[in-house]
Formats: structure tokens, sequence, C-alpha cells
């Protein structure tokens, strides 16, 4: 009888499957940081356990059972994940004071070729960007953990229900329900970003580098031009969050350090989907990471921002301490 691989074999089999574990995992969590700390140990308790396994299933349906029950264990001990507009407070105008609550575990974004999901690599492509967009994440952290696996599991990775109920070692039936009542709920909460028509690539390209040449200007007309008139803009660790292109660009207007032209950089990014950018603020003579806009594009415009003030997420995206001022 051949010798089960283990150890380095074992590795060899499970690797490929990493990235599709990290977005399960973000989605569960709705943090990167998270969800590479869940994947370890996802592949350390496979690993510790592999002889124990008996390719009843596969090995990619074995890795995501481990990876699930994981995440629900994370999960006991976690709050959910919020963006700034699903804390339920009412919009704020662009002359209010600045309220930051760092303390809150804010929603962060991840990067595309983290997930599998990089437009530049057709052939990798492992997950449907659809299915890692800020609006759908932010949206399952409304869900109970449990309501959370459910849904991921059924009507994203389209497991059978049968099988869901393994993971969660319950009855199809209770995973009927819970999925009934997890569709009831997100139905609730979802914005519906989904129905806006997004611009052709080349009206897309258009908008962006208005975006940039806006920003890196500090051209607070042009920046009313970008976003729809009823475009939001949100900014954690910051609770408050703006609707209305006027009362965005006048946010940016008062709020923002940048003075003039050529105190902001941005560097583009693909983030959950969507595109994005390292902001960078003139020190001296170079810039130094600010924020990560993360942008929600329509035929009209620029209709949502969640801007990220963490910048350790810079290096998760690939992206350098700083650049050199021209």
């Amino acid at each position: 009888m051949t010798e089960r691989p283990a150890g380095e074999d074992f590795l060899r089999q499970a690797d490929p499957f990493r990235r599709e574990l990290l977005a399960h995992c973000y989605r569960m969590l709705g943090s990167v940081h998270d969800a590479e700390d869940l994947v370890q140990e996802t592949y350390i308790r496979a690993w510790k356990s592999y002889e124990r396994f008996e390719g009843r299933s596969s090995l990619r349906t074995w890795l995501y059972r481990i990876a699930t029950r994981v995440c629900l264990t994370a999960l006991e001990s976690r709050g959910k994940r919020p963006l700034p507009t699903g804390l339920g407070n009412p919009g704020s105008q662009a002359g209010d004071e600045l309220v930051e609550q760092p303390e809150v575990p804010w929603l962060e974004p991840v990067p595309d070729a983290m997930v599998g999901a990089d437009p530049a690599d057709p052939a990798t492509i492992v997950t449907s960007r659809e299915t890692i967009r800020l609006a759908l994440i932010a949206a399952l952290q409304h869900l109970p953990p449990r309501q959370r696996a459910v849904l991921i599991l059924r009507d994203v990775l389209q497991w059978r229900a049968a099988e869901v109920a393994v993971v969660l070692n319950t009855t199809t039936t209770a995973v009927n329900s819970i999925l009934q009542r997890a569709r009831a709920q997100l139905e609730q909460v979802t914005p519906h970003e989904d129905e806006v028509v997004e611009p052709t690539a080349a009206d897309q390209r258009e908008l962006l580098e208005k975006f940039v040449a806006a920003f890196e200007a500090k051209d607070i007309n042009a920046m009313v031009d970008l976003f729809t008139k009823d475009a939001i803009w949100e900014m954690p660790p910051f609770v408050g969050w703006y609707q209305g292109n006027e009362n965005i660009a006048r946010l940016i207007d008062v709020q923002c350090p940048a003075q003039g032209p050529g105190d902001m950089h941005l560097i583009p990014i693909d983030a959950n989907g969507q595109p994005g950018f390292g902001l960078y603020m003139l020190d001296g003579d170079v810039y130094r990471p600010f924020n990560m806009p993360v942008l929600t594009l329509s035929a009209d415009g620029v209709t949502h921002v969640s801007c990220f003030f963490d910048t350790r997420l810079f290096a998760k995206f690939g992206l350098p301490e700083s650049v050199p001022a021209k």
C-alpha cells in the first residue's frame, strides 16, 4: 500500500487552495489580518490531522470544513466589523467635528491578488469579484456567525445543504432554516449598489484619471463633478459618514490636511474587486501613507468611497513605505 503523503507532500497538495481559503475567512471575519491568521491555523490543524483524513470528500472540501470551524470559533470572542454607515448613525456634515474611534474593530479591505480576484491575470481567478465587494462583506457582518457561514457556503460556494450540515454538526432541515433567515436579514441591510450600472472599461479609466487629477490638485470643483448627487463617503476609524457630492467635496476642502496642488499622491490598487488608491500625503521631501480610498463606480460617477486610515494596509497591498516627491 502506498504511504499517505505527509509533510511537504501535504503542503504541495493543499497550497493551491490557500487564496480561496483566505477569501473564505475574509468573508467570515471582514479582516485581511485575521483571515491570514486563521488560514495559517487551518493549515496547521489540517497538517496535524491529515492522517485521519479518509478521503471521503475532496481535500478542498475538507480544508473548507476546517477553515469554517476555525472562523466560527474565532467569532465567538469577536464582534462584527462595521463600516461607519453600518453603525446606524445619521449622516454628518462636512463642518462637523471628526470623531475617531480606533478601538472599534473596523472592516478592512482585501487586495484582489491575495484572494485570486486579480483582473490582470484571468487564468488565476478563483474568487468571483462580486463575492468580495465591500458592500457584501459589510452586509455579512450584520449576520450572526452561523448564519454568515451557512449563507457563504450555500450561496457563494454553492455547497449542498447536507454538506453544510456536516460542517455545523446539524441537520439539513436546520441548515435550510438558517439560510432562509440569513437571506431575509441580508436583504434588509444590503445596499442597492449592486443594481447600479457600472461604467464601461474606457469610461472607468477616464473617471479614475479624473479622480487622481482632482485629488492631486486638490481641485474642489472637480471633486463635486466626480461624485453622484447621493454619493456616500465614509472613513473608518472616524464614525461619521457623508452623503452628497457637494458635502463630500467640502469635507475634503475643510478637513483634509493637504493645502493645495502637489500635497497628495495617489497610486492605484485593486481591492475587493473594486478600484482604489493608496493615497500619500507630502511630508517634507517625501510622500507618506495617509489613507486608502476604495471606490464604487457607476455610469454617472463615483457612488461610494470607503476610505481606510489604517496605514498598515499599505504593506498588504504591496505599496511603498514612502514615495520621493518630484
